[in-house]
């Protein structure tokens, strides 16, 4: 199915799968995937092995000088878009449980969340996009021609969460995966600067029960119905 150079904006709570509905529509319509999680738990990773996140203190004032030099990109590799801290790949160290636990504080600090804002933007300039994030539609792209807000319940995104972490041989308990993921929430829904909130124009993709198969084609019905598309 073809569909019209468009920004496609997916917002939502942790653990609902955003990222890998994401990935899939990239794929079905040749869309550029971006993951600005990614991009903030890239600079979580940077600021814990250099010490600038110290008994889960941020030292604002050394990230802030380290920003302009961290060579924070994505590139295609032959697993799929990765994320890299100059010419090292850290796609698999910026999802561990670690990572989890700081990314909410340093994504919330207002000049982490401009400088990000801004590579954001100059590779949504190009259009045909796909993102996922916390506050994509409110935010980095208010103008996204679709915008979906996805949520399922706390328990579904933990379990989720856990069995993730346990297929790449990590060993986390049920417990901190729950703390970790409540914790996010509740940082995410009340840091000062783009707090995660629906757009007023965002469609709302309850998954708790859902099938991925089903999301991508809510999604198919979706985009096909509010771009007129007919096959």
């Amino acid at each position: 199915m073809k569909i019209p150079d468009i920004i496609i904006a997916i917002d939502g709570y942790s653990s609902t799968g955003k990222s890998t509905v994401a990935k899939m529509l990239a794929k079905e319509y040749s869309l550029l995937y971006l993951d600005s999680g990614a991009m903030y738990r890239g600079i979580t990773l940077h600021a814990i092995e250099n010490g600038l996140a110290e008994g889960g203190a941020i030292d604002e004032e050394g990230l802030r000088k380290a920003l302009p030099t961290l060579g924070l990109d994505f590139r295609v590799t032959p697993e799929g878009n990765a994320t890299f801290l100059g010419e090292r790949c850290v796609e698999k160290e910026i999802r561990s449980l670690e990572v989890s636990s700081l990314v909410s504080p340093v994504s919330a600090i207002p000049f982490v969340r401009e400088y990000v804002d801004r590579k954001l933007h100059a590779f949504g300039e190009r259009k045909r996009v796909v993102m996922d994030g916390r506050d994509i539609g409110t935010t980095v792209f208010p103008e996204a021609e679709l915008k979906v807000f996805m949520t399922a319940s706390a328990e579904v995104r933990a379990r989720r969460r856990y069995d993730e972490m346990v297929a790449k041989g990590q060993t986390p308990s049920m417990e901190a995966v729950m703390k970790n993921l409540l914790e996010r929430d509740y940082i995410d829904s009340h840091r000062e600067v783009s707090p995660l909130s629906r757009a007023a124009d965002a469609f709302i993709l309850d998954n708790s029960e859902m099938t991925l198969h089903e999301e991508l084609v809510w999604f198919e019905g979706l985009i096909k119905g509010k771009f007129g598309i007919l096959e």
